[in-house]
C-alpha cells in the first residue's frame, strides 16, 4: 500500500522544484483527518462525501481522478490506523496555526454537510482541534463560520 502511495503522488501531484517527502504526506494526513469526521457518526451520507470531494479538490488543486484516488488511500489509512497520532503530528510540525485552524473549518463544513448536527461528529472534531492545538475559540468561530455558510 506505501508504494501505491507513493507512486500517486509522484506520479499525480509531485510539482517541479517541491520538496518531495512532506507534500504529499500532508495531503494524505489532511485527507485522513477529514474521513475520519466523514464517520464520526456512523453513516457515511453521499452529501459529506460530495462535500470532502469539493473540499479536498479546491484545497489541494487536484483533478476529479486524484481526489477519489487520494479519498480511496486516505480511508483506506483510517481503516487501518489504530489512533490519529501520525496524521495529528505531521499537520502539528507542518501546517502553522492558521492552516489548522481552516483544517478544523473544513471539518465543520463536512460536519454540517448532510443537513444534521450530530454530537458524535462535533465531539471528533472537538478531540482533532485539541490534538492540533486549535484554541476552543477557533474551534467555535470555525462552527459558527460553517452554520453560516450552510444558511
Amino acid at each position: 500500500m506505501i508504494d501505491r502511495i507513493q507512486r500517486f503522488f509522484q506520479q499525480s501531484l509531485a510539482q517541479p522544484g517541491s520538496e518531495s517527502g512532506t507534500a504529499p504526506s500532508l495531503e494524505l494526513a489532511t485527507a485522513a483527518l477529514l474521513c475520519e469526521v466523514v464517520r464520526a457518526d456512523y453513516h457515511i451520507d453521499d452529501a459529506e462525501l460530495d462535500a470532502l470531494h469539493r473540499l479536498l479538490q479546491s484545497h489541494f488543486g487536484l483533478s476529479d481522478a486524484q481526489v477519489v484516488e487520494l479519498m480511496e488511500m486516505a480511508q483506506e489509512e483510517v481503516d487501518d490506523a489504530v489512533d490519529h497520532y501520525q496524521f495529528v503530528s505531521l499537520i502539528k510540525d507542518n501546517y502553522d496555526y492558521a492552516q489548522r485552524c481552516e483544517l478544523i473549518g473544513m471539518m465543520w463544513s463536512l460536519a454540517l454537510a448532510d443537513g444534521e448536527h450530530h454530537h458524535l461528529e462535533e465531539h471528533r472534531i472537538r478531540r482533532l482541534a485539541d490534538l492540533l492545538h486549535v484554541a476552543h475559540a477557533d474551534f467555535i468561530r470555525g462552527k459558527l463560520q460553517a452554520q453560516g455558510s450552510q444558511d
